[in-house]
């Protein structure tokens, strides 16, 4: 990892469908790039509540280049895949 992208001890090293014990977890990704700096935050569907708190402790760093307004864009991006995710569960109109 370099010096430029902070540590995510919960995220899994694939960015792709599959991590850990259960195959069938989609893993997804939020990114941030500003300046020369880049920020990727990889989690599992469910493990949103744990990204805001990630979120929130990498502004409380004072080594990272990483305020609030990065923790608003990213915590948008969440809200966009929580979005996409629940009109999966929605009916389909009836025409």
């Amino acid at each position: 990892m370099s010096p430029s992208t902070p540590p995510n001890p919960s995220s899994p090293s694939p960015a792709s469908k599959s991590t850990g014990g259960d195959a069938q977890t989609p893993v997804k990704t939020l990114s941030l790039v500003k300046g020369d700096d880049q920020f990727h935050f990889r989690y599992e569907e469910g493990k949103e509540t744990e990204v805001l708190q990630s979120l929130v402790e990498m502004v409380n760093r004072r080594d990272v280049a990483f305020d609030w307004f990065d923790a608003a864009v990213l915590s948008h991006q969440l809200g966009q895949h929580l979005s996409k995710e629940l009109k999966g569960y929605l009916p389909k109109k009836v025409a």
